[in-house]
């Protein structure tokens, strides 16, 4: 019984540790999108105000 509980545990912990590295994959594709959209609109404002386009 005791054999099945600490199987049980390490894939637990296993499991944890593969949803962590999946949230940390998400939230850095979140980062780098959104850092682009900022890019992209302040870009278009600069544009806007020096009348270049």
């Amino acid at each position: 019984m005791r054999r099945f509980a600490m199987k049980a545990l390490f894939t637990a912990l296993k499991l944890d540790r593969a949803e962590r590295v999946r949230i940390d994959w998400d939230r850095r594709v979140l980062i780098f999108s959104t850092a682009v959209t900022i890019g992209l609109v302040g870009l278009y404002i600069y544009g806007k105000v020096t009348s270049r386009w």
